[in-house]
């Protein structure tokens, strides 16, 4: 994973900035602790914000990468954002969705999008519907905790592929619950 501090973003058009930290690439192993080293090092506090683009990765690390996001007082968005501030689209999906639901608010940047699949296990030899029914247990009692409907959980077992949610849709989940009319 990638980051970059921006001392002055405007994620919700409000004319209000913040620190925002920039994340984008894969959840690894160790993304977790990697997350509480970025925000230390940037000192975001209650009311800054992470952005995100990734494609996804570890879902036990995105689930302890959610909670550090919810414990510090901060904001998600998906995108992108330049030196000056100015954010622009991107994607979040897989795991990153998880890391996303932490936020508190979670801003639904125009033309960001949000994708969900299946979970899938890289772990042989194991029962796998024992395995399924605790990571949906798990999912579910994390995203009950962040205010997200369980519909999410619904969308996710839908697809193997990425299943982009459109704003109204991720909205009525209140996986977003501040929509911004432009980026």
């Amino acid at each position: 994973m990638t980051s970059s501090v921006i001392a002055k973003a405007d994620l919700d058009g409000s004319g209000r900035t913040r620190t925002v930290l920039a994340i984008a690439g894969t959840i690894g192993a160790a993304s977790a602790s990697w997350l509480r080293g970025r925000l230390d090092e940037a000192g975001l506090g209650d009311g800054d914000a992470v952005l995100l683009s990734s494609p996804g990765g570890s879902l036990d690390q995105a689930l302890i990468m959610g909670e550090i996001i919810r414990s510090r007082g901060l904001a998600t968005a998906a995108g992108v954002a330049d030196a000056s501030g100015r954010i622009t689209r991107s994607f979040c999906a897989s795991a990153c969705v998880l890391v996303y639901a932490g936020g508190k608010p979670r801003y639904g940047i125009e033309g960001s999008v949000l994708g969900v699949h299946r979970f899938t296990t890289t772990v042989p030899g194991r029962d796998p519907v024992a395995d399924a029914q605790r990571t949906t247990g798990m999912v579910l009692s994390y995203m009950t905790r962040m205010g997200v409907s369980s519909s999410v959980v619904e969308a996710m077992s839908e697809t193997r592929d990425i299943r982009w949610l459109g704003s109204r849709e991720a909205s009525a989940m209140n996986l977003v619950t501040d929509p911004v009319g432009r980026p």
